[in-house]
């Protein structure tokens, strides 16, 4: 096998329109896309990559979709080296909150880092980051995620690439506030199958688990009488069909 597992926590913190806090654990991989882990037949179910959950869903590979999409902003990945946080289909099934690319140059420098964030309703959107050393950008938001928060502001992310520690955080910021904070932290385990099936049995059904918790949570924070934001029109991105 490839690749390592980061069992981690996952923490959002809003302070507006009111304040309400969540924590979560689970695990992630961080993989090479162009050499996924290649599991014992019996554990196969427990961890599935498939191009159809990443991009446009019609690539062949994920590497390919990351490629195209890519393309459309003239960037040419050239062969360089990719990095990929996800979480893997677990019996078929699998919600990414976000995915995290580190794109590499040839000769192995940074070249870009791509946040692909799916929200409940089945949409996915990339945000392109030009990051600096520490793995920090700024971009707007541009895609309707929670219901709670209309799509405007902009997000400050720190997305340095994972090594023994993980250690992400996303920022939303609207009027010179931050209503809401996400941040990931986890450490590095090997990508074994002992481990994998420790951490299975451990967070059982974990991407199932995930996609439930947001909604009940987003059921907590209706109850709590949180306006509602309309959805608006969901527009595909260049690159994602």
């Amino acid at each position: 096998m490839t690749g390592a597992l980061y069992p981690c926590t996952i923490s959002h913190v809003r302070t507006a329109p009111r304040r309400y806090g969540l924590r979560h654990r689970t695990y992630l991989w961080l993989i090479d896309p162009d050499s996924p882990p290649r599991l014992p037949a019996l554990l196969r179910p427990l961890a599935g990559f498939d191009a159809r959950d990443h991009f446009g869903g019609t690539a062949p590979t994920v590497r390919a979709g990351l490629e195209q999409f890519l393309r459309t902003r003239d960037i040419d990945l050239d062969g360089g080296p990719v990095t990929m946080l996800t979480q893997a289909r677990v019996f078929g099934h699998v919600f990414n909150p976000l995915t995290v690319y580190w794109c590499g140059r040839p000769d192995g420098s940074p070249l870009c880092v791509v946040a692909e964030v799916h929200n409940t309703y089945g949409e996915r959107h990339c945000y392109l980051l030009r990051t600096d050393e520490a793995g920090r950008a700024v971009t707007e938001k541009d895609f309707y995620v929670s219901p709670f928060f209309p799509v405007d502001g902009r997000y400050r992310m720190r997305l340095p690439e994972p090594g023994p520690l993980l250690n992400l955080t996303v920022h939303l910021e609207r009027e010179d506030a931050r209503p809401f904070t996400a941040t990931v932290r986890g450490t590095r385990r090997p990508g074994t199958p002992a481990q994998l099936l420790r951490l299975f049995l451990r967070h059982p059904f974990s991407t199932a688990v995930v996609s439930a918790a947001i909604r009940l949570h987003g059921i907590r924070l209706f109850l709590r009488r949180l306006p509602v934001q309309p959805r608006p029109r969901h527009r595909t991105q260049e690159g994602m069909q």
